[in-house]
């Protein structure tokens, strides 16, 4: 063995000067990340219900809270009292801008309802921006898995280009939007926080199909942290 192996140094990087990878391909140093600073609704329940329907394509609820998510410091929630557009045009219950009112507790008066079958809300965060975390609460006012859980970004109010997917869970592709890889999850008054690693864009646009409780769609609340592009 060449004797000069052994007198190479064995350079490791300092806790200090970690880097966080993953954020739309950059790098991202850790002394620039803190954890989201959401706030959460009161819980509608507790515990968990012992009939829940598991299964392969469901995540298993957890009876502890969710650990923090860390994101550059100075991140918003662009989707703060913007507007909202869907695929329903006259939604049963509720307005579209219950959406993004800031209202996310498990009232009556608290979420837009939308008819049966695939729909979506959408947000128009006004500018691009680079998005680090979608956060959506459909219903949480009872145990219940959403189904086929969608989220996209583009710039394209339309979407019919240059979209990317943040989150699927559309196992079968009953929504045709090709078939999704994340699990589905039980709503809880955490909502769902969903990884958007830096992605870019102006539009935000979240599907579902029902859920385990009701055909019907129900939208809380959506938050969508970032930072301004524009």
């Amino acid at each position: 063995m060449n004797m000069n192996t052994w007198l190479k140094p064995v350079i490791r990087p300092s806790l200090f000067l970690v880097l966080a990878v993953g954020l739309a391909g950059t790098a991202v140093s850790a002394a620039d990340l803190e954890p989201l600073p959401l706030k959460l609704p009161i819980p509608a329940f507790m515990g968990t219900p012992t009939d829940m329907p598991l299964g392969d394509h469901i995540e298993k609820p957890s009876d502890k809270p969710r650990p923090p998510f860390l994101a550059p410091k100075g991140v918003q929630n662009l989707a703060a009292k913007k507007k909202v557009t869907s695929s329903d045009k006259s939604p049963i219950t509720g307005t579209l801008d219950l959406v993004t009112d800031g209202d996310k507790e498990s009232n009556d008066n608290s979420f837009v309802e939308l008819h049966r079958r695939t729909q979506w809300v959408q947000i128009d965060l006004e500018r691009r921006a680079k998005i680090y975390a979608v956060v959506v609460w459909h219903a949480h006012n009872t145990f219940q898995v959403y189904h086929d859980v969608i989220v996209q970004v583009s710039d394209d109010p339309d979407f019919t280009q240059n979209v990317i997917t943040v989150y699927n869970n559309d196992y079968d592709n009953s929504s045709g939007l090709g078939v999704g890889t994340d699990k589905e999850y039980f709503e809880t008054y955490e909502g769902r926080l969903m990884d958007a690693k830096g992605v870019e864009g102006r539009y935000v646009r979240a599907y579902s199909r029902g859920s385990t409780y009701s055909a019907l769609n129900r939208y809380t609340e959506i938050e969508v942290w970032g930072l301004p592009l524009d």
